[in-house]
């Protein structure tokens, strides 16, 4: 296992709010920047249904979460393979094979998305906008962790200040809509559960996806703490996001991209250019998140066989592979079709090889493993 770096330099910030964003940076590209998500798991359920499976999916962001963050620091294991094989065993490999599964499809979502976002700006082909975030998501992860975490922390100040601006515009434009949108709505009714569960479950893989930036942690109250904080804080976006588009419910359902439609009813100058180029550094953040997780996998598997980590071009040929397949997969299928069935799949997947396991078995370990240091652990 990957030990710990010395913690004791660690800011507030790194210890608490770091994990969060990290866990938002790697959700929001697959879970609501073009609002096509929200379209498919939440809108079906109507404005207090829709909002009744975004805090089911929160508690259980929150709660998985902070398990995870825990376990991870009790047993000293900062990248997935080590989670994993701490965690399940010789069945580490299941989820090994479910992530590779999930970057080929969520990056693809993200080619598909820039692609829309491209051609409905600039009037670009849709490969030139996906072709842009491949070469973006390249030259970010080959900087290593530390250019990670600063991606995070300056794209999170741009992200949480142009939705906020978002709810703004969206209230003085179509306000008096979405006030009666709500008060004529019923209460939550119907299967609103299924979309909150399916939806977390297929996004909550994030937080072992960020287990590199575990590394600040300094106690398990740290994590426990960082856990709590990361599943609203995660969320409040998608939650402004989902109370602009029931302006339009139910219609919004059909759109293709939300956001731009949206943005074109509120019709605020520039705007509309400010946050389609959020909506492209939430797309890089995430696709960041994804390909960084698979280069410190690497990293720690060379470093237990005492060869030194991947280098820049090392880290920039890996995610250059990945990501020509993903975005082939991207082209060849499209958003719409990638959303609606390849996240149900994976919600499925990772219920069966991470929430569940890591609920039972993990809770057990927890339990049973003190927090040792990392001079105890083998290497």
């Amino acid at each position: 296992m990957i030990a710990a770096a010395p913690a004791k330099r660690a800011s507030w910030f790194q210890r608490f709010l770091l994990p969060g964003l990290a866990l938002k940076a790697v959700i929001i590209g697959g879970g609501y920047a073009t609002g096509r998500e929200l379209a498919e798991y939440f809108v079906p359920a109507g404005p207090w249904g829709g909002l009744a499976a975004m805090l089911l999916a929160t508690l259980i962001w929150t709660v998985v979460a902070a398990i995870t963050f825990m376990l991870a620091r009790a047993l000293h294991a900062y990248d997935y393979r080590s989670f994993f094989k701490a965690l399940l065993g010789p069945g580490w490999i299941a989820f090994e094979i479910s992530y590779l599964i999930f970057v080929i499809l969520i990056i693809a979502v993200f080619g598909a998305a820039a692609g829309e976002i491209g051609a409905a700006t600039f009037g670009w082909p849709g490969f030139l906008g996906s072709t842009v975030l491949a070469l973006a998501i390249v030259a970010a992860t080959s900087l290593g962790e530390g250019a990670v975490e600063q991606l995070f922390k300056y794209a999170s100040m741009l992200i949480y200040a142009v939705y906020a601006l978002f709810l703004v515009f969206a209230l003085s434009s179509f306000g008096d809509r979405i006030g009666a949108t709500f008060a004529a709505a019923p209460a939550p009714s119907g299967n609103w559960m299924a979309g909150g569960l399916t939806y977390a479950s297929y996004n909550i893989v994030g937080a072992v996806i960020i287990l590199p930036m575990l590394r600040h942690l300094t106690s398990q109250r740290d994590a426990m703490v960082a856990g709590l904080i990361a599943g609203p804080l995660t969320m409040i976006p998608a939650v402004l996001f989902f109370i602009a588009m029931m302006a339009f419910y139910p219609s919004i359902g059909a759109e293709t991209l939300p956001s731009d439609f949206l943005l074109r009813q509120m019709a605020v100058p520039g705007f509309h250019f400010v946050f389609q180029l959020m909506i492209f550094v939430a797309l890089l953040e995430s696709g960041v998140g994804a390909i960084h997780a698979i280069n410190e996998r690497i990293a720690g598997a060379l470093t237990a066989r005492s060869r030194p980590e991947p280098g820049a071009l090392a880290r920039a040929a890996i995610g250059a592979v990945i990501l020509t397949a993903c975005m082939f997969v991207a082209a060849r299928i499209g958003l719409v079709d990638l959303i609606a069935s390849g996240y149900r799949f994976l919600a499925w997947l990772f219920l069966a090889v991470y929430v569940v396991p890591l609920l039972t078995l993990g809770v057990y370990r927890l339990i049973r493993t003190p927090s040792s240091s990392p001079s105890e652990l083998p290497a």
